[in-house]
């Protein structure tokens, strides 16, 4: 073995290296915008003006209330929502949202600017949230 066979051999092995990071990388997960609102509230789902379909539900520890999930509607909106009450107080409904919306509201509501004068806005969900 000489000089230019460890030389080689050394640019090849980073070579490959560099294309398993680049390959790790495009599998990766692009993280969306996540907002969590709590909101003091009789009924779970708030109307905030756009449209949701429940794909999901499901029992979360440490909670007597189950998690629900919502996907928004519009053609081509990949927004996700996730609603629970606190297990500390009934009263008070999480709604955590998962991206932004790609289109404009579609039911406008005059009941929407009071809703959001009773949120409180996190820019992460507590992490006692997120199982």
């Amino acid at each position: 073995m000489d000089i230019n066979d460890v030389v080689v051999g050394s640019v090849s092995e980073r070579m490959q290296n560099d294309h398993r990071n680049l390959l790790s990388v495009k599998n990766k997960k692009i993280k969306k915008p996540r907002f969590a609102f709590q909101t003091k509230s009789q009924v779970d789902i708030l109307d905030d003006g756009y449209r949701w379909r429940k794909y999901g539900q499901k029992a979360v520890k440490n909670n007597n209330y189950p998690r629900s999930y919502y996907r928004c509607t519009h053609e081509g909106c990949n927004v996700k929502k996730q609603v629970q009450r606190l297990s500390k107080d009934e009263t008070v409904v999480v709604t955590t949202y998962e991206g932004m919306h790609t289109h404009p509201i579609q039911k406008p509501n005059d009941n929407f600017e009071q809703i959001l004068h009773q949120m409180h806005i996190f820019p992460n969900p507590p992490c006692h949230l997120i199982n």
